[in-house]
């Protein structure tokens, strides 16, 4: 067995994938597995699968996520492959051996865009102090924050150069695609290449391991658009990060401050909360919404009180609600944000604003009351039909039932009447919800996804069907490959993806008695493992005869012989299967 793949299976023994889940997600024994609600999509109902059969592995029947540990860890902390080995070894208290030249294209797309980054954030934060544009400086002290606060989060100050940055780049060594690649220059009309941020005060993005991914750029006047942000690349989603987060992350309070701008959390930093966040961008995402349930049991929204905010707020209640965090909403007096608050009142007022933040559900059941009159029976009827849906969702019994009071003195009718037409929404909803991913859980075991986004398996479904049912005994019988790539030569699949999972597996198999899925992660992308664990999971429980892989070799072999060039110009290896064809 190489090195590397002993080590790998090395630290996926170090490492029960039950474990490493389960301080992620609330597992449920269920036989000799573990479900969970899949930390990939939001679901009331576990979909998640954790099977504990020779070679562990997860699979999610609702959304496909899959794979094993090493891929679990990639997902849930956004890390490419040899991050999540590092990752995972650190876990263990293994020492990771050096990796030979073999090494993924995108894993080298995502260095050399950190690289870039690094030397884009310097170049930034040296041109701020030492440009001569004190711009950018005097807006920093314009909005109060002190040198130590710049340095701690790298601020800077992009020149008004048409390519200073793409120059600098360039001498070091990268080429035009890739700065364009990191989202650092780009091209116009004309071919030429630009640097994307100029004239704007910047705002390094980190990971949570203190990787440079992204940018955020403001104008310093009222020109559009205000914030411009890095765009989609190897390195960087602005719906699964947040800004600040790698200092949050540290804080000993299990709450996070939600607020809407950099410039609110890093003035909120600088008063001394060391767990405030924001999001990129845009409204708060369900992937934002996970990371964030992974350090806090409790989030304090600071949004601004305008239509806009309001709207943001109601958006992000749910998707907090959905991962199980509580939430409070902060009520701004006599400032429009917490940047403007802290300046005119001082970090001990906002102590207090946070510690006496109004309830999520205060603020859902508030907004009910909008737009009717309540002098009217109809208007009235509509605030009950409401304050039922938003009570309906309130999860805790004992919750429900301190609003179901209130509510009821509120609307004036008896709170066992409105307790008894909840009562019914809730038994409604949990039917409706249940039925909904049921639904779901047997599209994705009847018709894989893998056929929808594969145009080829979605072209030969017999011949798809048949590839999954030798992949999947396979891995079940690792004993077999040897047999198998003699008689069931990689070349007879029909489609491409399949070809390639079978490959990998009969090499890896034939190479060692100890192979393991873990081998495979560097080769196929977290979403590539998804599926391939998809093809084990859905045949879970099914025995697969001897038999009936033959029927599926015979069928894959029938197809190709169809195929064969009708000019007669056969190969040698084509003439072979032909004779041993009709010799069956």
């Amino acid at each position: 067995m190489p090195q590397n793949d002993e080590f790998l299976l090395t630290l996926r023994n170090a490492n029960p994938i039950e474990e490493v889940m389960g301080s992620y997600v609330k597992l449920i024994k269920r036989g000799r597995n573990y479900v969970c609600n899949c930390p990939f999509h939001s679901e009331k109902t576990p979909s998640c699968t954790v099977f504990l059969d020779r070679d562990p592995h997860f699979y999610c029947f609702g959304c496909g996520a899959g794979g094993d540990v090493i891929t679990f860890i990639m997902k849930i902390e956004n890390l490419d492959f040899r991050e999540a080995v590092k990752f995972l070894a650190q876990r263990a208290g293994l020492e990771v051996p050096e990796y030979g030249s073999k090494d993924s294209s995108l894993a080298k797309r995502r260095t050399r865009i950190y690289e870039m980054n690094r030397i884009a954030a310097n170049f930034y934060y040296q041109n701020l102090f030492k440009g001569p544009d004190k711009a950018g400086l005097q807006y920093f002290a314009q909005r109060k924050l002190s040198p130590q606060t710049v340095k701690k989060y790298g601020l800077g100050f992009a020149p008004n150069d048409w390519d200073k940055l793409a120059k600098l780049l360039r001498s070091k060594g990268y080429t035009e695609e890739e700065m364009i690649d990191a989202w650092l220059c780009g091209r116009n009309k004309n071919g030429r290449l630009f640097d994307m941020f100029r004239n704007r005060v910047m705002f390094p993005i980190i990971d949570l391991r203190g990787n440079v991914i992204g940018f955020g750029g403001r104008v310093m006047d009222d020109s559009k658009p205000k914030y411009l942000n890095t765009g989609a690349t190897p390195v960087f989603d602005k719906g699964s990060n947040l800004f600040s987060m790698n200092f949050a992350k540290n804080s000993d309070v299990k709450r996070l401050i939600l607020c809407e701008g950099y410039m609110d959390v890093i003035a909120v930093n600088q008063a001394g909360f060391e767990n405030v966040v924001a999001t990129l961008g845009t409204a708060i995402t369900p992937e934002q919404a996970r990371l964030m349930s992974h350090y806090a049991d409790e989030v304090i929204i600071a949004y601004d009180s305008d239509g806009a905010g309001q709207k943001a707020t109601q958006k992000a209640i749910n998707h907090f609600a959905d991962v199980g965090l509580r939430t409070r909403i902060l009520h701004i007096e006599g400032a429009k944000d917490p940047d403007e608050f802290i300046k005119k009142f001082g970090a001990n007022r906002f102590r207090i604003l946070i510690d006496n933040s109004g309830d999520a559900n205060l603020f859902m059941l508030d907004r009910c009351e909008e737009g009717l009159d309540l002098n009217t029976e109809m208007g009235r009827v509509e605030l009950l039909k409401r304050v039922a849906n938003v009570l309906a969702g309130i999860e805790n019994p004992l919750e429900r039932e301190v609003y179901i009071s209130r509510s009821a003195k509120k609307c004036e009718i008896p709170a066992e009447v409105l307790k008894n037409h909840i009562d019914g929404l809730l038994k409604k909803n949990v039917r409706t919800q249940k039925k909904s991913e049921w639904k779901n859980i047997q599209a994705q075991i009847s018709r894989p996804k893998d056929f929808i986004s594969d145009p080829q398996a979605a072209k030969h479904r017999r011949e798809a069907r048949a590839e999954e049912m030798i992949i999947s005994y396979l891995m079940a019988r690792p004993e077999e490959a040897q047999r198998l790539s003699k008689e069931a030569p990689p070349d007879i699949f029909a489609t491409e993806f399949h070809k390639r999972v079978y490959s990998a597996l009969l090499a890896g198999m034939t190479a060692s008695d100890s192979f393991t899925l873990s081998v495979l992660g560097e080769s196929f992308s977290p979403e590539e493992m998804g599926r391939i664990s998809g093809i084990s999971a859905k045949m879970s429980g099914k025995e697969i005869s001897s038999a009936a892989v033959a029927d599926c070799i015979e069928l894959l072999q029938t197809k190709k012989l169809s195929a064969l060039p009708e000019n007669g110009e056969y190969s040698e290896e084509d003439l072979r299967r032909l004779f041993n064809s009709k010799k069956n």
